[in-house]
């Protein structure tokens, strides 16, 4: 799609290929139906090798004849970031369709508990500038920095556990309907959902399949593979509520002592393995809260990055005086969609910052999907 705005002479690879893989760009044709993509033939796996060094070649050819302007530069790398986004999607649909079965070629331990503190910070409300801060990429979506207002709140030091989210269960959680929103509620029923995607009962006992294999739950780990209506219901049955986008991006990134704003928790230098658990941390799963005292925030959080996702109560929207930059990207999606912030243990790392926006429907579990709660003061 890149190529063909650089290029009035490209040709794609082929047009049988543009048909099945578009999947919902207008402008390249009718998409193909969702309905139907279980039932299609999928490419050899020679054949995608095939296709992926074309592309790359015809790519490298570009490049090497012209020189870019800054306008086209940002598109390429606009193409660099999305097929980030796409890896990520990969790892979701590799655990989703094969779990432990898949080996990946690296896999490092994952690295021990240092803290289990489980408190509430006090973070001071105000008026805050959100948005992208830095002089990097970033995506139309982050911009354009904006002031917004909001009361002094409490949000949580970790995301919620998989023993608080039990707690939540064995109260009865998925058998009422007076913590849930109504759609939500119907989504229980409807779906007969009990638990977090993944779980299993066994001999009254719970366990996860994942990459990690079939595992009793790890009450340590944070919650995940929740959706935005399970995370909304147990903040309720908890006495609390979702933090918004804005307040989780300050209690992220502000720095109240310096009056500053960094570009990730713990400052503007890029993440490492011993500050969050990103897909170069090579974990294929969450570590247990307190792993990554290193990456804490200035306001006390930790592992505002990496590990899972974390859903937010804010509607996925253009900011204030938002201009698109892209044809049918991401303002496409202003509707229906709940912001989620942080990043998780599928995201690379040349992804993530303080100020980056994912978004997903509010019935979507097969993301690396958890929460945080928040408290009025």
């Amino acid at each position: 799609a890149i190529m063909s705005k650089l290029d009035k002479n490209y040709e794609f690879h082929s047009k049988e290929f543009s048909k099945y893989l578009n999947s919902y760009y207008q402008q390249f044709g009718v998409p193909h139906d969702k309905a139907l993509r279980g039932i299609t033939s999928r490419p050899t796996v020679d054949e995608i090798f095939q296709y992926f060094n074309t592309i790359n070649q015809k790519v490298e050819k570009f490049l090497e004849s012209r020189e870019l302007n800054e306008e086209e530069k940002k598109l390429i790398v606009t193409g660099f970031h999305h097929e980030c986004q796409h890896q990520e999607l990969l790892v979701y649909d590799l655990q989703h369709l094969l779990a432990e079965q898949y080996l990946p070629v690296r896999k490092n331990k994952i690295k021990e508990q240092q803290e289990k503190q489980k408190n509430f910070v006090e973070i001071k409300g105000g008026l805050y500038t959100m948005g992208y801060n830095g002089t990097s990429y970033c995506y139309d979506i982050e911009l354009p920095k904006h002031k917004t207002y909001f009361e002094n709140f409490k949000i949580g030091i970790f995301p919620v556990t998989n023993q608080e989210y039990l707690e939540f269960m064995n109260d009865g959680g998925y058998e009422t309907y007076k913590h849930w929103l109504s759609d939500g509620w119907e989504k229980v029923k409807s779906n007969k959902w009990k638990s977090p995607m993944y779980w299993e009962k066994i001999t009254d006992e719970w366990y996860v399949r994942d990459f990690l294999g079939i595992r009793k739950i790890n009450p340590n780990e944070p919650v995940c593979h929740v959706s935005y209506y399970e995370a909304d219901a147990y903040c309720k049955w908890a006495g609390k509520r979702l933090p918004t986008e804005a307040e989780w991006e300050k209690a992220a990134c502000w720095n109240e002592e310096k009056q500053q704003k960094t570009l990730f928790p713990w400052g503007n230098e890029q993440p490492t393995d011993e500050k969050c658990n990103l897909l170069e941390s090579y974990h294929w799963g969450c570590t247990e809260i307190g792993t990554y005292p290193n990456g804490s925030s200035s306001s006390g959080c930790q592992q505002m990055m990496g590990d899972v996702w974390e859903w937010t109560s804010s509607e996925f929207v253009g900011y204030p005086g938002f201009k698109s930059g892209f044809d049918e990207y991401n303002d496409k999606w202003f509707t229906n969609q709940k912001v989620l912030r942080g990043g998780s243990f599928g995201t690379p790392e040349m992804s993530i910052r303080g100020s980056y926006r994912n978004f997903f429907r509010l019935d979507e579990r097969w993301l690396f999907s958890g929460f945080r709660c928040a408290e009025d003061i």
